[in-house]
């Protein structure tokens, strides 16, 4: 085991954190890209151009893995959006496309622990229009960015064992994995097993080093193509693959 250190009992014990102190809340401002920007979530502002984007996944594939949804009007979906996305945990932000200038998905953070500097992403709801785009990737990084910015230790990412499009996600995206938590849910009455992923804050520089690589204009043709993928650029950086 590594980093690891024996006290005075001859006990092993985990290395000191030297001056660690409890670190800041995320707040509700704006996170700009180049591809993007992250906007705190606002019904009136947001609702209407995320459902029309949602609608475009006719077969509503997007709702299977998350405890909510579909909505089967605009009206249930603005309704759930003003009773579960307000708060501050979770802390839900709309992606808005600088293409079109509008909303094409949403992100939060959640289970936000700034004693011990934990925090994780979630609720991800990618519309048709930001599946498989720049803009998706864009948006995963502009928030571990700020989130490590705020001094956060650990960023975690957690999906539905069975969702193995997100458990692919969450590894291009430099997650490593660290287990399954089975019976950790029941959604929408049936069993949730839900697998864990994490990045840690000594991990961060060489991931954003690998993003930003990606996200440059070099990295693309002029038909928008990826040169490099973003896999090649983190596979090397994960602890453990699963």
């Amino acid at each position: 085991m590594n980093n690891v250190d024996t006290n005075l009992l001859g006990q092993r014990v985990g290395p000191l954190v030297p001056d660690w102190a409890a670190v800041p809340l995320p707040q509700r401002k704006v996170m700009t890209g180049r591809f993007c920007q992250l906007e705190p979530l606002d019904t009136g502002k947001h609702a209407e151009a995320l459902f029309a984007a949602y609608a475009l996944d006719a077969e509503g594939r997007n709702w299977t893995y998350l405890p909510y949804g579909p909505f089967s009007s605009y009206e249930a979906y603005r309704d759930w959006m003003d009773r579960y996305c307000a708060g501050a945990d979770p802390l839900f932000f709309a992606v808005i496309s600088h293409e079109t200038g509008k909303a094409v998905g949403v992100a939060s953070y959640l289970r936000i622990d700034p004693v011990n500097g934990v925090i994780e992403v979630g609720h991800l709801n990618f519309s048709p229009l930001m599946q498989r785009t720049p803009v998706a990737t864009e948006a995963m990084w502009l928030m571990m960015k700020a989130a490590f910015e705020l001094g956060y230790r650990r960023y975690e990412w957690k999906c539905n064992a069975l969702n193995l499009p997100s458990r692919v996600a969450a590894q291009r995206l430099g997650f490593s994995f660290e287990g399954v938590f089975r019976q950790a849910a029941v959604n929408k009455g049936r069993n949730r097993d839900t697998a864990w992923y994490a990045a840690i804050d000594k991990e961060w520089p060489a991931l954003n080093a690998a993003f930003q690589t990606w996200l440059s204009p070099e990295n693309f043709d002029d038909k928008g193509r990826q040169r490099l993928s973003l896999s090649t650029l983190t596979e090397p950086l994960l602890v453990q693959r699963g």
